[in-house]
């Protein structure tokens, strides 16, 4: 799951020129859900959005949370943050999940921010939108939770890594000393 959280003075969603959606100051929160995303996930993602500390106190320091200064969220689904433009010039969008299990888990993630407390508004799910945003700051960040099975497999990516290089430098070693013996 992969959010992109912007802090805002005020949002808004309009869909064929009707205003569907608005907030005060918050967070825009555009969410992406991947393929091997579960309810896990999503109420990992919902709980960091809600208690990120990215508004400031009384000293102009970011030390509150959306929950903290009583924001609002507009969360609006956005599968093009899992576009992956490394090769040829369009993005290809296999790591994100199906709009069938992607609602599920947005309106996971939406009802998991407002049990934290957070009044929440969303976009129309896989809907053409005008999202405005008013940053304040600007505060923008990229937050992201891997499934199980996506850590699992980068854990097991850098294992074998790890041992082809240990087994590259043992390799290399053997020629060496061989050249040494000549």
């Amino acid at each position: 799951m992969r959010a992109v959280i912007q802090r805002v003075d005020r949002a808004s969603v309009t869909v064929e020129d009707q205003e569907i959606s608005r907030i005060g100051p918050g967070l825009v929160i555009l969410l992406a859900i991947a393929q091997d995303d579960t309810e896990e996930e999503a109420r990992w993602m919902a709980q960091k959005c809600a208690e990120l500390r990215i508004f400031q106190d009384s000293q102009g320091k970011m030390n509150e949370s959306l929950l903290d200064v009583g924001g609002s969220a507009l969360v609006v689904s956005q599968f093009t943050l899992y576009g992956d433009c490394t090769k040829g010039r369009r993005p290809s969008f296999a790591r994100a999940a199906a709009p069938e299990k992607a609602l599920e888990l947005f309106e996971g993630f939406c009802a998991f921010m407002c049990a934290t407390g957070v009044e929440v508004r969303t976009g129309v799910f896989g809907g053409k939108m005008t999202v405005a945003i008013e940053n304040d700051g600007p505060v923008t960040l990229i937050v992201e939770r891997e499934s199980r099975d996506e850590q699992r497999q980068r854990t097991d990516e850098r294992r074998e890594r790890t041992e082809n290089q240990t087994e590259r430098t043992g390799d290399q070693r053997e020629h060496t000393q061989g050249q040494g013996e000549r």
